[in-house]
């Protein structure tokens, strides 16, 4: 029986601690939930249920994307949210602007 205890107790301690370095080496990008400070604090003040806690619920795995982030040109909500008639009326107004300067250099280029 003690040899038992003594090999559950080593067993627990080696998961423990490679729960720890599993933990602490992991990019900020694949933890869940909380922060990765506050997953090691769990591993380390609950030795062998924060380890069973992080491999079931804190470890993201490789092939488990985050949230993808678009570029406002890409995200349909943002392409949504833009008023058409205004984007319109800028590019005219940009337009213009530009045919003036250009109207500007091509006096300026005659008189020379």
């Amino acid at each position: 029986m003690a040899r038992v205890l003594i090999v559950g107790g080593f067993l627990a301690a080696v998961f423990w601690v490679f729960s720890i370095v599993d933990c602490a080496v992991q990019p900020a990008t694949r933890h869940r939930g909380v922060p990765k400070g506050v997953w090691i604090a769990i591993v380390v003040l609950l030795p062998v249920i924060g380890g069973i806690l992080w491999f079931t619920l804190g470890r993201r795995r490789a092939d488990e994307r985050p949230a993808r982030a678009f570029a406002p040109d890409d995200d349909p909500e943002f392409l949504r949210s833009i008023d058409k008639k205004e984007q319109d009326a800028r590019i005219a107004e940009l337009e213009a602007e530009l045919a003036r300067l250009d109207d500007e250099g091509d006096a300026a280029d005659s008189r020379s």
